[in-house]
C-alpha cells in the first residue's frame, strides 16, 4: 500500500472524515496508487450502512463507495466497533473489520500516512 489515510473523526459533526474521504478518493483515481483508508475511534461509524442525509448534504457512505469502487481498501478497527455496538453486519459492504496489527501491517509498507 502507498498511500493509508487514518480517520478518526465521526462520519458528521466535522468535516475531517469528509475531507479525508475527498482527498483518498482523489489519490484513488491516479494511475498506480494504491490506497487504504482505516477507521478508528468515532470514525468507525463512518463505514455504518444506512445513512440518511438531508438533500444536498454529503454523504460519508456514498464516499466510502466512491472509494470503494476506485479500488481503495477499508478497515474498520474492531474495539473501536465494539465500543461503540457495531456489528460486522452493520458495516458497509466492501469494509471489513480490523484490528491493530493490520492497521501496524498497513504503516509499516505505506509510503504515506495521512492522519485526519
Amino acid at each position: 500500500m502507498k498511500n493509508l489515510f487514518i480517520v478518526n473523526d465521526p462520519p458528521y459533526g466535522t468535516e475531517r472524515a469528509y475531507n479525508a474521504m475527498r482527498l483518498a478518493i482523489a489519490v484513488a483515481k491516479r494511475e498506480g496508487q494504491e490506497v487504504g483508508v482505516f477507521l478508528m475511534g468515532d470514525a468507525a461509524s463512518c463505514a455504518k450502512a444506512g445513512q440518511s442525509t438531508p438533500q444536498g448534504y454529503y454523504n460519508v457512505e456514498r464516499m466510502l463507495k466512491a472509494f470503494l469502487a476506485k479500488g481503495g481498501i477499508v478497515g474498520v478497527c474492531g474495539g473501536c466497533m465494539d465500543a461503540r455496538g457495531l456489528t460486522d453486519v452493520d458495516l458497509l459492504e466492501g469494509t471489513h473489520r480490523s484490528n491493530m496489527e493490520e492497521l501496524t501491517d498497513w504503516t509499516v509498507e505505506a509510503d504515506k500516512v495521512l492522519v485526519f
